[in-house]
């Protein structure tokens, strides 16, 4: 099974760059998995995807570090992201917001499909997550969102991953780990050591046992 790896920024994915001796680059192929960097933020992940998705791979695996709205998921925890929403696509009215299902113009929602019963990946908690362009630290927009979609995790390009995965009808994962809560901004809180090295050893075990 090919596989392509997906994620924002190669910081994200360093040990596992490590582990398999591989070239500081963005766009790096072996025979079982290729590696694609995209860059920050939906527009980015979904321009790169264009360039590269092509039916010769089996399985698009996302990884990243993401934000949790839940308080009980402890940090560092590794995540199965199966579904995601593009919460900012649509339009403010007076005080509510309208999506974009309810405008009649698309959709905002999309799901991770594909047939895995690997024990790697059913051992993680299946979570809900949102993608925004900008990354929630205010208490009214944080309440908000929790108010009108109740998300596990945030992230800028899960959805636009599945997405892409979608419109090529591409097997799609995203599996993210738990780098800080989502609450005014507070660097001293955050645990991005952890969520990274959490997340490489999960990675490093599913490629080696897929």
């Amino acid at each position: 099974m090919k596989i392509l790896i997906v994620a924002a920024t190669r910081p994200e994915i360093a040990p596992l760059y490590v582990h398999f001796n591989l070239p500081q680059k963005d766009f790096v192929q072996t025979a079982e998995f290729d590696i694609l960097i995209t860059g920050v933020g939906m527009t980015a992940a979904a321009f790169a995807l264009g360039q590269r998705l092509s039916s010769k791979y089996n399985l698009v695996l996302n990884l990243g570090i993401a934000g949790s709205f839940d308080p009980t998921i402890p940090l560092g925890s590794v995540l199965n992201i199966i579904s995601d929403e593009l919460s900012e696509l649509g339009a403010e009215d007076k005080n509510g917001f309208i999506g974009i299902d309810e405008l009649g113009f698309g959709k905002s929602k999309f799901s991770a499909h594909h047939h895995l019963l690997n024990d790697l990946l059913t051992s993680l908690k299946r979570v809900s997550g949102i993608t925004v362009n900008r990354v929630l630290g205010n208490e009214n927009s944080i309440a908000e969102i929790i108010k009108r979609l109740n998300p596990a995790t945030e992230s800028m390009e899960g959805a636009a991953v599945l997405y892409s995965c979608e419109q090529t009808g591409t097997p799609c994962l995203q599996v993210r780990s738990i780098s800080n809560y989502v609450e005014p901004r507070n660097k001293e809180r955050w645990k991005i050591g952890l969520a990274v090295k959490n997340l490489n050893d999960w990675a490093i075990r599913f490629l080696t046992n897929t």
